[in-house]
Parts: structure tokens; sequence; C-alpha cells
């Protein structure tokens, strides 16, 4: 694992590069239709992380604040 995290982290982004280039010669004009797609993807695990973030940072903040999330509905029955 100390040598595979480093690689993934370099050899990802120049993989998608690559394979964009590749595209463009390949396809032409859909390539951007793929960069869109690879930007809505990217905006979306920037807000998944984001909102982690948030939520440990307002766990941090208020510890042994009541969890609503995990405890067991109230039946009326």
């Amino acid at each position: 694992m100390r040598i595979a995290k480093p690689l993934l982290l370099v050899l990802t982004p120049i993989g998608v590069v690559v394979g964009l280039i590749h595209g463009y010669r390949v396809a032409g004009g859909l390539v951007v239709l793929m960069a869109g797609m690879l930007m809505i993807v990217g905006v979306a695990a920037f807000t998944v992380v984001m909102a982690i973030r948030r939520e440990r940072r307002d766990a941090a903040a208020h510890p042994g604040g009541k969890d609503t999330s995990s405890s067991p509905p109230t039946g009326s029955g």
C-alpha cells in the first residue's frame, strides 16, 4: 500500500487525460461529452467529500450530542 496509493493518485489523472486525447483522435467532438461527464462526476465526488467533512466537523464541535438518525423510530401504536 505504500507504493500503490501514490501510483494511483498520480497515474489515474494521467490516464484520464491520455484517454481524452485518444478519444478526440477517434471520435472528435464526442470527447466534449465525455469531459462534461467527468466534470459532473468530479463535482458529485467533491460534494460528497465536503458533506462528510462538514458532518465530522459538526460531530467534533458537539460531542455527546444526540444522533437522531441512528435512534429507532418511536411508534404510536
